[in-house]
């Protein structure tokens, strides 16, 4: 085994926060990327029922799981057979199998979330990093990509597999149709596979926002990844689901994906599924909560958007999700003041002496030179159900008193990183 292998950072530096706020130090976490939402008393429900499903079951999941997830990408305009589907314990271990059973080196936006290439590497792939539009994050540039793939070619390598996210984590931003057409037109070009982790897909802070998958374009070479961590805040339970394209192509990966589960996995617990059987079967509490949880996640974003633009940062708009990306790069020199030099001492200056906890940019795959990192808003929703429940349900998110106060001390961190006058939410 590798001596480089590590914890994946954004695990590590989530048990770090916790034991430093268990030493009493009062630190704003937004390294983590966890929805924070309450659950729906519905759900718990239909885990209690699920309780009692204590057999193994089929490797990919059963077909009533199966047949639901079918019908949640059917009302997504692309449909789908129960046969396409497979359920895992959330939607790493799909991604992972998936790195497993392709051939090839993988392509990857820079940034894209951290696992993406320890997974990659975990099998000995190559990785090559291709840069995003500065407008818009989640899938490289079409250009940058064909190039990428043409000089790894002349140069020995095999780039193969091809990964997405939409809506983007670190971003939180949303490529718009005409890319997708013109990435999947690549991959169709160059033959390559394309993961594409939709995991945000259910939480666009606009419902109205264009959403094109690249399986409606490109539709015999696209595997999509979700699951229920972000959408419905089950992070903890582990519901994850693939759905693979028909075809040779698609047989072919689903078999093989299914051959790594029965080795690894055996099958998602029985209780997961029936939660995951109901809930991609979207009765009314499920559409009401997507529906308020975006709500939630766009007015807290959006706020955090205000701070770090004021404090003197580049910042893509957020979209979708629960993340931020700003770039500190206009400041630099009021960062070196505080030997801030690269994202690495950017986010220990931010932790150690200003409490807040975010995860740097070179964690992403991003240039360590650059002063990018990312943040992640859910996490300021509250530290209890309870807080969570009022943020969830209030018709002014940020009147919540507890998300003003940390809206307030972050504003005050903020403005004392840069010598900018920051302004209060």
């Amino acid at each position: 085994m590798t001596d480089s292998l590590q914890a994946a950072p954004n695990l590590a530096l989530n048990e770090i926060v916790a034991r430093r706020r268990a030493a009493g130090e009062p630190l704003i976490h937004l390294a983590f990327g966890e929805a924070r939402l309450p659950v729906p008393a519905e759900v718990l429900d239909w885990l209690s029922t699920g309780a009692r499903r204590t057999e193994y079951g089929p490797v990919a999941g059963d077909e009533r799981v199966r047949s639901s997830l079918a019908r949640y990408f059917d009302r997504r305009r692309l449909p789908t057979s129960p046969e396409q589907i497979v359920v895992a314990p959330g939607s790493k271990p799909l991604l992972m199998s998936l790195m497993a059973v392709v051939d090839g080196d993988v392509l990857l936006p820079s940034p894209s979330w951290v696992t993406y290439e320890p997974q990659a590497r975990l099998f000995g792939r190559h990785v090559h990093r291709v840069p995003v539009p500065a407008e818009y994050g989640g899938a490289p540039d079409p250009s940058a990509l064909r190039e990428s793939i043409r000089t790894a070619r002349r140069g020995g390598g095999n780039p193969r597999l091809l990964v997405l996210t939409l809506p983007d984590n670190p971003t939180g931003t949303l490529p718009p149709p005409e890319a997708i057409r013109q990435v999947s037109a690549v991959a169709e070009e160059e033959d390559l596979l394309i993961v594409s982790d939709e995991i945000y897909r259910d939480i666009l802070h606009d419902p109205g926002l264009p959403f094109l998958s690249p399986a409606e374009e490109a539709p015999e070479r696209t595997v999509i990844c979700t699951g229920l961590s972000k959408s419905l805040g089950l992070g903890g339970w582990r519901i994850g689901a693939a759905r693979f394209p028909v075809g040779r192509r698609g047989d072919l990966l689903r078999t093989r994906t299914v051959a790594v589960a029965s080795e690894v996995w055996s099958t998602l617990a029985g209780p997961m599924q029936e939660v995951a059987t109901r809930a991609f079967d979207e009765p009314k509490v499920i559409t009401e909560h997507f529906l308020a949880g975006a709500r939630l996640h766009g007015a807290v974003t959006r706020a955090v958007h205000t701070l770090v633009t004021t404090a003197g940062a580049s910042c893509r708009a957020p979209q979708g999700g629960f993340y931020l990306y700003p770039d500190f790069e206009p400041v630099r020199e009021s960062l070196d003041e505080h030997g801030v030099t690269d994202s690495v001492s950017l986010q220990r200056h931010l932790l150690d002496n200003l409490g807040v906890a975010v995860l740097g940019g070179h964690h992403f795959g991003d240039d360590p030179g650059a002063l990018r990192f990312r943040i992640a808003t859910s996490l300021l929703y509250g530290d209890d159900s309870a807080q969570r429940e009022r943020a969830l349900t209030a018709e002014a998110p940020l009147s919540t008193p507890h998300i003003t106060l940390t809206l307030d001390q972050l504003a005050e961190a903020f403005d004392a990183l840069t010598p900018r006058k920051g302004i209060h939410v």
